[in-house]
C-alpha cells in the first residue's frame, strides 16, 4: 500500500529511503519494473542547485504541491529527467531519480533502449531511466500512488553511500551539497561526473 506521509519530509530524507524501492509503470505495450539504485535530493529554496531555489515558476510548480507525485522536466533540450516530489504542500523538495534496475519487462525496456549494450546500462543514468520506464515530460503530474505508476518502498532500505550530486553547476555542486545516495557495488549506479561549465569564444 502507498503511504503518501513517508513522502511528507525533506528529500535529504526521503532520497535514501527509494534506494531499492520498485517503481513501475504500465502501458499498452506492457509494464516495466525498475529497482532504484541511484538518487540525488533536492531542497528548494535552501538549495542553490534546486530548481526551485529562486522560488515558485510554472515549470517548477508541481515541486510546490502535494508529494508522491511526479515532477519531470527537460535538460540540455533533449532529454527528460523524474523526481518525486517530497515535503509538505508549499514547500519545494524533490529526488531525482538517476539510476537503477530492469526488473521487469526487460524485453520492452531492451527495445525502448536499443544503444544499451548491456542490461546493467538500460536505466543507467536519469536520462536512460526515464526512457526504459516509459517516462515522458507529459507525465509530470502524475501520482505515483495510482495508474500508471506503482511505487513501492523496501520495509528496509539497503545500505548506502553518500557523496557530490553529480553535473551540478556552482555552489550546489560541491562537498557542501553531499546529497547523491546510491547503492554502493550495484553495476546500475552511474559514474560521478562534475559540472563541465560552458567554453566561452
Amino acid at each position: 500500500m502507498f503511504d503518501r506521509t513517508a513522502f511528507e519530509r525533506p528529500a535529504i530524507e526521503v532520497a535514501p529511503r527509494l534506494l531499492g524501492a520498485i517503481l513501475t509503470k504500465h502501458s499498452s505495450d506492457g509494464a516495466v519494473s525498475v529497482r532504484i539504485t541511484e538518487v540525488e535530493a533536492y531542497l528548494g529554496a535552501l538549495d542553490p542547485g534546486s530548481h526551485a531555489f529562486r522560488g515558485q515558476t510554472k515549470r517548477n510548480s508541481i515541486m510546490f504541491g502535494e508529494p508522491g507525485f511526479l515532477y519531470t522536466y527537460f535538460t540540455y533540450g533533449m532529454h527528460v529527467c523524474a523526481n518525486v516530489v517530497c515535503s509538505p504542500p508549499g514547500t519545494a523538495s524533490a529526488v531525482l531519480l538517476r539510476a537503477g534496475e530492469v526488473v521487469e519487462g526487460i524485453d520492452l525496456a531492451r527495445s525502448r533502449r536499443l544503444t544499451s549494450k548491456t542490461d546493467a546500462d538500460l536505466a543507467r543514468g536519469p536520462a536512460r531511466f526515464v526512457v526504459a520506464l516509459g517516462i515522458t515530460l507529459g507525465d509530470g503530474g502524475a501520482d505515483l500512488a495510482a495508474l500508471p505508476f506503482e511505487l513501492t518502498l523496501e520495509d528496509i532500505p539497503p545500505d548506502f553511500d553518500a557523496g557530490v550530486r553529480t553535473g551540478v553547476s556552482g555552489d550546489g555542486g560541491t562537498d557542501a551539497y553531499p546529497w547523491r545516495f546510491w547503492i554502493p557495488g550495484d553495476p546500475t549506479v552511474s559514474p560521478y561526473k562534475a559540472h563541465a561549465p560552458k567554453k566561452r569564444a
